[in-house]
């Protein structure tokens, strides 16, 4: 019988017969009526709903007698509403693929670090020193995404896959009769087979099923054969402890192993076994798993099938043993059987091709609890057999990065490298031909570096190829030996940078006895610098190390400074004259032999100088570059362009020199932090105001900006005259710029005026009436302190001068700037502000000058 919802009370026809709840037995007869049908409307939907429901939950079971009963009592709409809601549930029930369990977070590789590991001690491989710590081996296979390894529900089932509760099985009747049926194995364990009745089946293995299923079938069906496969199969619960990485219940496949549900909890823990991982059933250790040999060797063997209940427990992790070194895998490894240093090497996957077990070690803890090395010979049987005990390090070093027999080339060739020495080899049969070297190689001095087995020291020493090449098997062509180290250099290479690990090895081996086998040449050569002195080595080699002279050298003579001690142990310096020329024509005598320290300078060609131009640009009749020579003036080469045009305002011309420029753009940066420093101190001020913080910053900023033209002022019509004074006619230098415009014939107004603006010129008007053309001064204006920049950059101030009084508050001519500055006295704590604000319009007016070419 279907419980009643909650609300009505009474049989099923309720207190009056009827089934009305109690509140519709005491309404008025009137609504009665209305009520009754809508009532059992809701009693039928809920009554289909209720089957529905537990239909649902009981897939493909057999309906029961009370079920049936309600089901008859249904109107044949209800029930035709009633099946397609069966149908649909189930197959969606059907359809619906299997779930896969909720896997915990993956963790990422990084865990490692973190990890209880044995510190690796300082120790060579290749040719740099790492340490860094040894990683438990085998746990980075659960760092990742573990849905890899979560089991397929579309594999075959094996034949001795347990039935359980919960499973489908999928029978196809054929023959006299064909039917297919998908039957669910109940919670008692029993598969209702239509025409069969019910069949016991929990426990059985899928082959036994389909026995006792084909066995049912041909008893009690005649003609009719059975195929028996599993449908949608169920989900189990296990248990995962001990030091798991998450610890729990989890609910995996019924095809799940031991390996995939410790994937589905995130692995095992740091501290966790992965050799001896236990499977418990009914409170009895079933098997044992040992990850080593699937980790190792692939083997599942141990990878047992799970059942509901199961407890999967990870015990502590076991004995280790750290292998580090020249090993393929280093790591920390958990021992069961291993208990030699042999076995423990086949963990680590053996030996490397580097590896150099003679020399190899175990680290070790004594039962003193002291550390101890024990020295091993693992290239033999014996040392194979070094017993080894809990948390020792068994540490492989590497062979020596020395090697023997080649001969390394390096520098400015095509196939540098290392190549096999053979005995008598020498220089030709290294490089064999000027073609194997890169264009602008310098072919005349190659330098070698050999090591003496002898005491362990080195020696440098050069060779000309160009010689060795034309005398094959010569002095010339030297004997290589074994490690040599050859270097081509190039003429556009920095030399030193290769030299200097050179010189410091000489450097480290000198002593009292014999000094620092050093000798430099500077001057006019190719590659001036410090170089290695060679034994019997001449001032002719030392210029061949140089590169060989450059054009400018002086050839005459050059000067050698020689350091020698004295009697009193004192430091000497010696001059001592080399007849250059002697030296060049092949003058033995005077080729001097060169001793450590010596320094060999080559003097420069008198009055020799790089090509030195200047730029005439604007109204000359031959604008250009023009080469200059030493103390060459302005005046000289403007005729040798022609002079000026017709057109030109020489009274404007500007002229431009780099090295003003980098003064004075030094100048302005010393200003500007003296300007600073005074902003910072009027700030801290009681009296300072918002709008003269303002003013300041802009101020500031203004100087900040500014960038320095190089201006120099200049007499362009006086230096231009027939007759001209000595004195005033500029003598050139190198990056000099003449900029001549055309006549001007406009006068500008800047500052604190109105509408700073430029006028045209007219000869009758005064300064005054300037600057009243431009709406007149601001109330910021200082009046006192106006004055006029001319054409050609001169400044003409008021101030102390008789300039503006009388007639000559006229003499305003083409081309000047009136400049009206702001009044300073406003700002009185700011005493740089007069100077700081001249030198921006004089740099903006320069500037803009110069920008009109």
């Amino acid at each position: 019988m279907i419980d009643r919802p909650r609300g009505f009370v009474g049989g099923p026809s309720g207190p009056n017969g009827s089934g009305l709840p109690r509140f519709v037995g005491a309404a008025s007869a009137a609504i009665r009526p209305i009520l009754l049908p809508a009532i059992r409307t809701i009693r039928t939907l809920f009554l289909v709903t209720t089957l529905v429901v537990a239909t649902s939950v009981a897939i493909a079971q057999t309906p029961t007698p009370e079920q049936l009963r309600q089901l008859e009592q249904l109107t044949p709409a209800q029930r035709e509403a009633l099946l397609e809601a069966l149908s649909d549930s189930t197959a969606t029930q059907q359809q619906a693929p299997l779930t896969e369990p909720v896997v915990v977070t993956p963790r990422g590789p990084d865990r490692q670090e973190a990890m209880p590991a044995v510190a690796r001690a300082p120790g060579q491989r290749g040719s740099e020193t790492i340490r860094r710590p040894l990683r438990h081996f085998g746990y980075d296979l659960f760092a990742g995404a573990p849905t890899t390894f979560a089991p397929a529900t579309d594999i075959p089932i094996p034949v001795n896959y347990v039935i359980g509760p919960g499973d489908t099985v999928e029978l196809q009747l054929f023959g006299s009769e064909n039917a297919l049926y998908s039957l669910v194995v109940t919670r008692e364990g029993v598969l209702n087979v239509p025409e069969l009745g019910p069949v016991s089946v929990a426990g059985l293995r899928f082959s036994e099923l389909k026995d006792t299923l084909q066995l049912r079938v041909a008893e009690q069906m005649i003609g009719v054969k059975a195929s028996i496969t599993m449908g949608r199969l169920r989900s189990i619960r296990v248990f995962v402890l001990g030091d798991a990485y998450r610890p729990g219940s989890y609910t995996v496949s019924a095809l799940s192993t031991m390996t995939n549900a410790l994937f589905v909890s995130g692995g095992i823990n740091l501290i966790g076994s992965l050799r001896k991982i236990q499977l418990k059933r009914n409170g009895r250790v079933v098997t044992t798993l040992d990850l080593y040999d699937l980790l190792l060797n692939g083997d599942t063997s141990g990878d047992a099938r799970l059942q509901p209940g199961d407890v999967i427990f990870v015990p502590p992790i076991g004995p280790t043993v750290g292998v580090d070194g020249e090993v393929r895998r280093p790591a920390i490894y958990e021992l069961k059987r291993e208990q030699s240093a042999g076995q423990v090497l086949e963990l680590a996957g053996g030996l490397l091709p580097t590896a150099y077990p003679q020399a190899s070690r175990i680290e070790r803890i004594s039962a003193s609890r002291e550390r101890t090395v024990i020295d091993v010979d693992l290239s033999t049987r014996d040392g194979l057999r070094s017993s080894v005990q809990a948390d020792d390090l068994v540490r492989i070093y590497s062979v020596l990065e020395k090697r023997v027999d080649i001969v390394q080339l390096s520098g400015h060739v095509y196939r540098d490298g290392l190549v096999q020495w053979q005995p008598g080899m020498r220089l030709t049969q290294l490089i064999s031909s000027v073609d194997d070297m890169q264009p602008k190689a310098d072919a005349n001095y190659v330098l070698i570096r050999r090591e003496i087995p002898e005491n362990l020291s080195i020696r440098a020493f050069s060779a000309d190829l160009i010689a060795a090449l034309a005398a094959p098997g010569s002095s010339a062509d030297v004997l290589l030996a074994p490690r040599d180290q050859v270097t081509v250099f190039s003429f556009e290479q920095n030399r030193q940078t290769v030299i200097q690990p050179i010189l410091d090895e000489l450097r480290l081996q000198a002593g009292r006895k014999e000094p620092e086998q050093v000798v430099v040449v500077s001057g006019r050569v190719r590659a001036p610098g410090t170089y290695p002195l060679e034994a019997g080595m001449r001032v002719s080699d030392l210029i061949r190390a140089g590169g060989q002279l450059s054009e400018a050298a002086y050839t005459v003579d050059a000067e050698l400074t020689r350091f020698t001690v004295g009697a009193d142990q004192a430091r000497e310096t010696e001059l001592v004259n080399i007849a250059l020329a002697n030296v060049l024509a092949g003058d033995s005598n005077a080729d001097l032999a060169l001793r450590p320290h010596d320094v060999l300078n080559i003097k420069e060609i008198p009055l020799w100088r790089d090509l030195q131009t200047v730029s005439l640009e604007g109204e000359v009749r031959f604008p250009g570059q023009y080469p200059i020579r030493r103390g060459e003036r302005l005046s000289s080469v403007i005729q040798r362009a022609g002079g000026l045009t017709d057109t030109a305002f020489a009274d404007g011309a500007i002229f431009l020199r780099q090295a003003l420029r980098q003064r004075e753009q030094e100048q302005l940066q010393e200003l500007t932090e003296r300007l600073q420093s005074e902003i910072s101190a009027a700030e801290l001020s009681t009296d300072s105001d918002m709008e003269d913080a303002a003013a300041r910053q802009a101020l500031l900023q203004q100087l900040e900006s500014a960038q320095a033209t190089g201006r120099l002022v200049i007499d362009l019509p006086h230096i231009m005259a027939a007759k001209y004074d000595q004195e005033a006619d500029l003598v050139l230098a190198a990056g000099d710029r003449l900029l001549v415009p055309e006549f001007s014939q406009t006068v500008t107004i800047v500052g604190e005026v109105q509408f700073p603006t430029s006028h045209v010129y007219d000869q009758g008007i005064s300064r005054n009436e300037y600057i009243s053309k431009s709406g007149g001064t601001t109330q910021n204006a200082d009046k006192k302190r106006i004055y006029i920049v001319r054409a050609d950059g001169e400044v003409v101030a008021s101030s102390g001068s008789r300039f503006f009084r009388g007639r000559n508050v006229k003499d305003i001519r083409p081309g000047d700037t009136i400049v009206v500055p702001l009044d300073a006295d406003r700002i009185n704590r700011l005493t740089l502000w007069t100077n700081v604000s001249t030198i921006i319009f004089n740099i903006g007016i320069a500037a803009a000058a110069a920008a009109s070419f």
